[in-house]
């Protein structure tokens, strides 16, 4: 749905976005990570077509985004990091305003902004004005309003900064909403725990270029593939540590010094031989009461993939 092939963006001598290339799958909800001043926003600006590249590609759909932008406009829904309401309007006159820039005829913008709204339960606040809205609201009211077209592709730029954390939960259950109902969302965030819940594909970049891309499972299989679990046992855990190290796949084991009956493993191997290492404590007379695996998470994946440098 969105390709992006060997971009590259300059500021006078300066190159913001330097030969970048990924992709997006239809039905994606696609996470653009990275450290502030990475490129991430001069790239979604491309997507928008409101900047265009100093060279390389991108298309959505298959419609290249600098020849053809009044189509990637109908495609795209573009929701920017500052949510871009008008206070001196109402709710319904926002959306109203959107759906005549749009240039819907007058009797589709009525149900299209009932929709919408009902979409994201703003339907109570039809006559509310905007500049009385908490942020959470506002963000509901710029994502409505990109909605209004019914486009192919959401391209979201930090949509969670600033909420509270209901807010955000809301947010996401939306975001995953409108997966399901068959759009392709480009996210880009720095709450990477958010991130993690919703999103199955990744693009890390830092300084203008890409340092790694695709699902999160393949990402972290290659750059992470060791397992860190912790079993609690009852009984001696200096014992089963000493099972548990002669255990196939297990890197290392020990006895957790600060729990009692907590025994930490590092693991290489697929998911599916981690109940072999239970039945090994089993076998050997040790109750097994629990284990706990660290999860491989986005934050972890950042720390390892970037080096927190400044194009």
């Amino acid at each position: 749905m969105i390709r992006v092939e060997d971009l590259t963006v300059r500021f006078g001598a300066f190159e913001a976005v330097r030969g970048i290339s990924f992709h997006v799958r239809e039905g994606d909800i696609f996470a653009f990570v990275g450290p502030n001043g990475a490129g991430k926003t001069t790239t979604i600006r491309v997507l928008a077509t409101l900047i265009e590249p100093a060279a390389g590609r991108a298309s959505i759909d298959g419609v290249d985004v600098a020849e053809e932008p009044e189509k990637i406009r109908k495609l795209v829904g573009y929701m920017p990091d500052e949510f871009g309401v008008y206070d001196g309007l109402r709710v319904w006159e926002n959306l109203d305003f959107y759906a005549a820039a749009y240039r819907m005829p007058r009797s589709e913008r009525r149900r299209a902004i009932r929709d919408v709204m009902r979409l994201t339960d703003l339907t109570s606040l039809h006559d509310r004005d905007v500049k009385g809205l908490s942020k959470g609201m506002r963000q509901r009211l710029c994502l409505a309003k990109i909605l209004l077209h019914n486009p192919k592709v959401l391209v979201l730029d930090e949509p969670a900064s600033g909420l509270d954390p209901r807010a955000r939960i809301e947010f996401r259950a939306l975001v995953r909403t409108l997966a399901e109902m068959g759009k392709t969302i480009f996210i880009s965030s720095h709450i990477l725990t958010e991130l993690r819940e919703i999103c199955n594909a990744v693009c890390f970049i830092e300084t203008g270029r890409v340092l790694a891309c695709g699902s999160i499972d393949e990402i972290t299989d290659r750059l992470v593939p060791t397992r860190s679990i912790v079993f609690r046992v009852l009984g001696d855990a200096e014992a089963a540590a000493k099972i548990l190290a002669g255990c196939s796949g297990v890197l290392a084991a020990e006895a957790s010094a600060g729990a009692a009956g907590a025994v930490a493993v590092e693991f290489q191997g697929e998911e599916e031989s981690v109940p072999a290492l239970v039945k090994a404590l089993v076998e050997a007379g040790v109750a097994v009461v629990g284990m706990d695996e660290r999860a491989r998470d986005l934050e972890h994946l950042f720390m390892r993939i970037t080096k927190g440098e400044v194009a």
